[in-house]
């Protein structure tokens, strides 16, 4: 099933904590993890949080003020974003393509001006402890679907099913019983990735996860692709974060 390496933490970060969880059943189609990244105290030096290119949505709340949140969406390229010495945020990673609605591209690091909830359950979230504040992502994430905001996507559920298998776009069109045009449409609108890029996301994430490298030709492309995805090489990668 689809696991993506969506995130990579400075290996000089200090007393910073990040914590994952999974969704409850009733929200499991479209939600992935549950996410938490606070400081425990301050840092002596700014730290880096390195977002990896993944086709999935955020939600996210900055704990510190409750009116800093909003929608984002990560493209195939990745963010290096500098937080500071002092910080602390809830996310809710959505799958790839649940998300019907807006988002904006980045870091949220300006009040939220938009019309949903957003600032109303930051608020219900402030102050509450990881695990308490997860039974209110998921009334946030049932306020979507009842909104027509978040839904199950069966082609790329059924691309997840089989992502073992998939090392073509062929491959991918086959396993989500779509012809290759019916894919390029279906996986632009709903992920804003062609499958070909979106293909080569899951390549990097993979990778990540293990040290398996067959899905690229050879080492040399093996190292282009991941610089192109990243701004580092693998080795370089490795020494500064802990994916």
């Amino acid at each position: 099933m689809y696991d993506p390496a969506g995130n990579a933490t400075d290996k000089a970060g200090g007393d910073v904590v990040f914590e994952e969880a999974l969704p409850p059943p009733s929200v499991l189609e479209v939600v992935h993890r549950f996410v938490s990244l606070r400081t425990g105290s301050r840092l002596a030096s700014d730290y880096r949080f390195h977002a990896l290119p993944d086709a999935c949505t955020y939600v996210i709340f900055d704990q510190r003020d409750p009116r800093i949140c909003g929608i984002t969406r990560l493209r195939a390229a990745s963010h290096e974003l500098d937080l500071g010495r002092e910080f602390h945020f809830t996310n809710v990673r959505l799958l790839p393509g649940t998300w019907a609605g807006d988002s904006a591209l980045g870091m949220i690091d300006a009040p939220y001006t938009g019309d949903l909830p957003l600032i109303e359950f930051g608020a219900r979230l402030h102050e509450r402890g990881f695990v308490d504040q997860q039974a209110i992502l998921v009334e946030l994430i049932e306020w979507f679907a009842d909104h027509g905001l978040v839904s199950p996507n069966p082609t790329t559920r059924r691309i997840f099913e089989q992502i073992d298998e998939i090392h073509t776009v062929a491959d991918m069109a086959r396993a989500a019983c779509l012809s290759p045009r019916q894919l390029q449409r279906t996986m632009q609108q709903s992920t804003g990735f062609a499958p070909h890029d979106f293909l080569k996301v899951i390549r990097l994430q993979q990778t990540l996860r293990s040290a398996d490298h067959s899905s690229y030709a050879d080492q040399s492309h093996f190292i282009r692709s991941f610089r192109a995805a990243t701004g580092y090489t693998p080795g370089q990668f490795s020494r500064a974060f802990d994916v």
